[in-house]
Formats: C-alpha cells, structure tokens, sequence
C-alpha cells in the first residue's frame, strides 16, 4: 500500500482511447445541461397548453407551472440515489446505459406525452400528468449521468491528466445548456409563437432525442472501469482494460494497486470513518449555496430587475453562458496544474467579493454595465473552480470499497440543495419587505457570506488529490481494520 504522500508515476497512456472513452462518457454531461434547459424553450406552451385550460386561481396556476418546469430536479435527486446500487451492481457502463435509455425515452415522452393514451393533441391540459411523468424519467436519466459520467472517466483516466479529463464533464454540461438555447432559437424561427404554443415547443423537446440516441450507441462499444471489474472479481478483464489504457508495467501496478484498496475492508459506507462522507458531501453542498443556479435560472429575470428589456436581458444571458464556458476551458487546463484546493479556494473568493459587490449594487440602485461586470465575474469565478473541481473531488476522494454509496449520497445531496436554491430565489427575490430595504439585493448577500465560508471549509477540510493515483487518495483518510 502506498503511504499518504505517494505520487503517481508518469505513464505512457493510449491518449487517443482514453480521451475517445472520455468524451463519451462526457455526452452524459452534455444531456444532463440540454436536458436541464430545454424546458426553457417550452414554458410559454406549457402555460397555454396545460395550465391556462384548467382555469386556476394565479397563485394556484403560478406553483402548477412552476412544478411542471421544475419536476426534472424531482427526478435528479432520485437519480443520484440509485446510481450507486445501479453502478454497483451493473457498472459504471450499465448505469450510463440506463441513463441513456432514460433521456430517449424522456424526449419522446414528453414532446408527446399522448402516446399510448390517445392521438397527439387528444388530451388537451389532461396531457400535463405523463408529461410530468416523463420529465420525472429524464431527471432520474439527469441525476445518474451526473453522477457516474465523472466517476467513469476518473477510472479510466491516468491520474496525471485525471482533473483534466474529469473537466471535460463540466465543459459538456455547459455546451449542453448554450446548444440547446440555439436549437430552441432554431426551431422557434420556423413559425410564428401560434405555432410555437402548438407544435414547435414539441419539436424542442424531442430534440434531445438525437443526443440521447448517439450516447446510448456509442455506449454499446465502450469497456466497463478496470476498478469495477476488480470489484467483480474479474481481474483478467480488468487487466485487458488497463492494457489497452496504458503500458503493461504501469497496467500490473495499477492493477496490484486497485487490489489493494478494496481488500480487508467491510463496504460500509462510513468504512474509512465520517470525514470524507463529511467532505463529499459538504463539496456538494456549498457548491450549490453559493447560488449559482439561482443565477444561472433566473438569470433573465435578474437583468430584468437591473431595468433591461426583454431582448437586452435574453443578450446578457448569451454572455453569462459564453463566459461559463470560456472559463471552464481555464480549469481545463490549470486543474492539474495548480491544483484542486487553490483553485476552489481562489474561486470562491472570486465569486464572494462578485456576489457582496452585486448585491450592493442592487441596494444602493447603481445597477448598469458595472453589476453586468460583476455577475460575469462571479460566473468566472464559479466556472473555473467550483464548477468542475467539485465533480474532479467527488470523483477522485471516495476510497474504491466505499465510491458508489459515498458518491451517490453526495451527488444527491447536491441536487437537493439545488432545488433549495431555486426555490428558495424566487421568494427572496419576490419579497415586498426585503425589496423595500435591499432592491432585490438580498439574496445575493447571502451567496457572498456562503461564498466565504465555502473557502474556509476547503482551506480547513479538502486535501490536494493533485497528481496521486484513486488509491494512493485513500490513504488520506482513517484506514479500515485488517
């Protein structure tokens, strides 16, 4: 066993399979952001297909709509949970299969939630049941990609390049989100929004349909991680992966190494003691209070607050989502380079001053250009260290007898705190007596102070994993009994 300070040595990779496997792997981030905004297109022809009809009372209309579009972050959170059974038991490849599975039958699903019921169109607003139904699927399809995509990759990427490649995760989620705002553009062009409300809003949904197909038949041909395998007691096969993974000394060692973590130990998930359940799951958490997807979701409505129109707000959201991208690119390449602990710390520090900042902003009524620099700032600051670096950790700090439990509760616990955030924006953001005091500057007060105290948390309880082998991390922690 390798002692708490060992470093990997350089290996000689197949990079053109490794980073082929990667990348498709990383097509379930990809549906996991286009899955997630796709709903952005349609809410318009929700409300007139599904909830006008019914006739409802506006605060009874308003929370049935709001449920429709956010019922997916039901179907995450349940995701998460059954992906480690699912990936312990069938594989990390097994559980992205049913994850695909999922995401086609979502796409279909709910651009014609009629099918099997009646002809399309047939079932008026008594459409909105297996439409919710089939969001609910492509949610679970969401919250198990988001959990073992990331976890694939980190098992069959040499550890060198591990952050790196665990980052492509990110890169896709983010792709995913920006090019399904371009077909939802594309698609809505094609007719006037009669047309819209009728038909095209279908024609959005069944879109994720082509990703989702290409995921699933790249999936057929990919090989399961040599770590599950071990796991299974098929060390031959795992040993076959590695050769194809990397040279065969460096294959022998990983091999011995991988044997290594996983024996004299109960499976339990508290094995390796509380701390680094604490750690995964405290990552998770703070990654989600410092409220990104509060800005990310209602992003629009955040500029409409600063006085832009309709078609200015639409514009300076293209450039919050372009500068998410550009500077995941930056982790991209500075992760495995400077580091996971100083990016996470830098990041947050980045997004705290950007957040304190906005929020001041909005009290004292000086929003402009300036508080548009301030969210792109924040934006940056999340997108090159919390966005990705998160995921890296996640995937990287669980020892390999505990990762599929650990890592499920932790990536569950992220979509919960999700949900938290996005709902509870809407209320503080809405609040007469906070937006007589503070302008609607409250709430992003209150990401600044969960900003802070997520670079306290990281400086005090995150180890560096930077450059050490899956099982070199689990040393770091308290070790089983024998």
């Amino acid at each position: 066993m390798h002692s708490s300070t060992t470093v990997t040595p350089v290996t000689t990779p197949n990079g053109m399979l490794v980073h082929g496997l990667t990348l498709i792997a990383a097509l379930g981030g990809l549906l996991f952001g286009y899955d997630t905004a796709v709903i952005s297109g349609a809410v318009s022809a929700i409300d007139a297909n599904f909830i006008d009809p019914r006739g409802l009372s506006e605060t009874a209309a308003g929370s049935l709509s709001g449920w429709t579009v956010s019922c997916a972050l039901l179907g995450c959170a349940i995701g998460a949970i059954v992906a480690g059974g699912l990936s312990q038991r069938f594989g990390r490849r097994g559980g992205l299969l049913v994850s695909a599975v999922l995401f086609l039958l979502s796409a279909i699903g709910s651009a014609y939630p009629e099918i099997g019921l009646g002809p399309v169109g047939s079932l008026g607003a008594g459409a909105l049941v297996p439409f919710v139904i089939y969001r609910i699927i492509g949610g679970i399809g969401i919250g198990i990609a988001s959990m073992l995509s990331p976890l694939y990759i980190a098992e069959i990427a040499p550890p060198a390049q591990r952050g790196q490649l665990v980052t492509y995760q990110q890169i896709a989620i983010v792709s995913g989100m920006t090019l399904v705002y371009f077909v939802n553009w594309a698609i809505a062009a094609q007719g006037d929004d009669a047309w819209v409300l009728s038909t095209g809003w279908r024609y959005m949904l069944l879109s994720g349909s082509i990703p989702a197909a290409l995921f699933l038949l790249l999936l057929l041909v990919v090989p399961e991680t040599p770590r599950w395998l071990v796991m299974k007691g098929r060390k031959d096969e795992a040993h076959g992966v590695l050769l194809r993974l990397t040279n065969p000394t460096e294959a022998r060692q990983v091999l011995d190494d991988i044997e290594g973590s996983i024996s004299h130990t109960s499976g339990k998930l508290l094995a390796f003691g509380g701390l680094v359940i604490f750690v995964g799951v405290l990552l998770s958490i703070f990654q989600q209070f410092v409220g990104i997807n509060a800005v990310l979701y209602y992003a629009p409505l955040m500029f409409k607050n600063m006085g832009a129109s309709t078609d200015v707000s639409l514009l300076q959201t293209i450039i919050v989502g372009v500068a998410n991208i550009v500077f995941t690119i930056v982790a991209l390449v500075t992760v495995d380079r400077w580091g996971r602990k100083p990016l996470l710390v830098l990041g947050a520090l980045v997004m705290a001053v950007s957040m304190l900042a906005l929020g001041t902003l909005f009290a004292t009524g000086n929003v402009g250009t300036i508080a548009l620099v301030a969210v792109v700032a924040y934006i940056g600051g999340f997108a090159l260290s919390w966005g990705p670096v998160v995921w890296v950790l996640l995937s990287e700090i669980f020892p390999n007898a505990v990762k599929s439990k650990a890592m499920a509760l932790a990536v569950f616990a992220q979509w919960v705190a999700n949900l938290f955030v996005s709902a509870t924006f809407k209320v503080l953001d809405g609040n007469s007596v906070l937006n007589a005091m503070f302008n609607h500057g409250f709430a992003y007060w209150i990401y600044g102070a969960m900003s802070i105290l997520a670079a306290l948390f990281v400086f005090r309880y995150v180890p560096e994993t930077k450059g050490r082998t899956l099982e070199a991390i689990q040393q770091l922690w308290k070790q089983p009994a024998a």
